[in-house]
C-alpha cells in the first residue's frame, strides 16, 4: 500500500489530498507579505506551504547570473539581481517555519541546488520538493535521496523513461511523484492528467500526485478522482501583484474551494460497490413508477399488457414487476387505476 508522512500527515489513497499552496516567489522578498499569504493559505484549508530556495551565485553561471533582467516583473537590472531580491536567508526561513507552525502549515521548499539541500536538512523541514527542471539531475537526486527527508518530485518537461530513471535514485516509499507540465500556465490540451493513471501502475509504492500550472481548480479534481493524493498549486493574494507566477496562481477564494472540493472528490468516489440509500427513498418515491390496472378487471382474467399502467409514485409494486405480473391470473375484481398487488394474483 502507498503512504507518504510528511509531518503530522500520512498521505495514502484513502486520505484527503493533501494541498501544497505553492508560495514560490509571490512574497515578492518581503517577509511581511509572506506571512499574509501564509495567512490566508491556513485560512483556506491548505495543509502545506512551499517556499524556493536557490544559492544563486553558484547555481548559475557568471554570464547568466549577470545578465540583463528588466522588465514589469523584474525586481533587479540582471537576473542574479533579481533572484536575489526574491531571496530569504536561513534567519528568515527560522522566522517563516515558526510562523507556519502556529498557523498549523506544514512548511518546506524547493531545493535547486546541494547547497539548498543542506540548507533546508539543517532546517528540519518535513519535505524537500525537487522542481520539474531537476527531474534530469541525477546527481541532486541522488544527494537529495540520501538526506532521508521524504522527497516530491515534479516531472515536467520529462519523458517516462526519464521519470523512470529518477525513480530509480530513490526510495519510492519515500517520494511523492507529481504529474506536471512545465508551462506557465499550462492549457487543457498539455495537461495529460492521464499519466496519473501510468504512474499508479508503473510505481505501486509511490503516492502520486499533481503539480499544476492551470489557470483554475477543476483539474486538480479531475486529478483527485485519477488517483493523486497531493496537488500543489501556487498561491498568492492577488493575480495582479507584480512578478512572473501571480497570473497562474490561485488567489485565496480559489484555493478555499480547490480544498473543499478535493474533500468532497474522495468522499464521492465511495468503494465502487452500488448502494441504495436511505437518503433516496423520498426521491425515488415521487419520481418512481408502480402498476396500476388500466382498467376494472373480474375474477378470473387473465393479465394481458394492455391491463396495465405504470403511475407515480412509488407507493405499490414496482414497474421492475411488470413481466411477472405478465399472465397472472386475477382472484378478485379490481377497478381502474387500483395498486397492483401480488395478493390480488395466482
Amino acid at each position: 500500500m502507498r503512504k507518504l508522512r510528511i509531518a503530522d500527515y500520512e498521505i495514502s489513497d484513502e486520505s484527503t489530498p493533501f494541498v501544497i499552496a505553492e508560495v514560490g516567489h509571490n512574497h515578492q522578498g518581503s517577509v511581511e507579505m509572506c506571512e499574509r499569504i501564509f495567512d490566508a493559505a491556513a485560512d483556506a484549508g491548505a495543509h502545506s506551504v512551499k517556499l524556493q530556495k536557490r544559492f544563486n551565485k553558484t547555481l548559475y553561471t557568471p554570464e547568466f547570473y549577470d545578465s540583463p533582467y528588466q522588465g514589469p516583473t523584474s525586481f533587479g537590472d540582471s537576473y542574479g539581481s533579481h533572484r536575489e531580491a526574491l531571496e530569504f536567508g536561513m534567519s528568515e526561513y527560522k522566522h517563516l517555519k515558526d510562523y507556519a507552525r502556529r498557523k498549523n502549515l506544514v512548511f518546506f521548499a524547493t531545493a535547486f541546488d546541494f547547497k539548498s539541500v543542506d540548507f533546508l536538512t539543517e532546517l528540519g523541514v518535513p519535505a524537500i520538493k525537487l522542481a520539474s527542471g531537476d527531474l534530469k539531475s541525477i546527481p541532486l537526486i541522488r544527494y537529495a535521496s540520501r538526506s532521508g527527508i521524504p522527497l516530491i518530485m515534479s516531472t515536467g518537461g520529462s519523458t517516462m523513461v526519464e521519470v523512470e530513471q529518477a525513480m530509480r535514485e530513490v526510495n519510492p516509499r519515500n517520494v511523492g511523484l507529481l504529474q506536471c507540465t512545465a508551462a506557465y500556465p499550462a492549457e487543457a490540451e498539455n495537461m495529460d492528467l492521464r499519466v496519473i493513471e501510468t504512474y499508479r501502475k508503473s510505481f505501486p509504492e509511490t503516492v502520486i500526485g499533481l503539480s499544476s500550472h492551470d489557470r483554475g481548480i477543476a483539474f486538480s479534481t479531475v486529478a483527485a478522482a485519477l488517483g493523486a493524493r497531493i496537488i500543489e498549486k501556487h498561491f498568492t493574494l492577488d493575480r495582479a501583484m507584480k512578478g512572473t507566477d501571480h497570473a497562474f496562481s490561485l488567489e485565496p477564494t480559489g484555493m478555499t474551494k480547490l480544498v473543499r472540493d478535493l474533500a468532497l472528490v474522495v468522499k464521492a468516489l465511495g468503494d465502487g460497490e452500488k448502494k441504495f440509500y436511505e437518503v433516496e427513498k423520498g426521491g425515488i418515491r415521487k419520481m418512481g413508477k408502480m402498476l396500476v390496472y388500466s382498467r376494472a378487471l373480474t375474477s378470473g382474467h387473465i393479465v394481458q399488457p394492455e391491463d396495465l399502467e405504470i403511475r407515480s409514485p412509488l407507493d405499490g409494486l414496482s414497474a421492475s414487476n411488470w413481466d411477472s405480473v405478465i399472465g397472472k391470473k386475477i382472484k378478485k375484481d379490481v377497478t381502474a387505476l387500483e395498486k397492483v398487488s401480488l395478493d390480488h394474483l395466482v
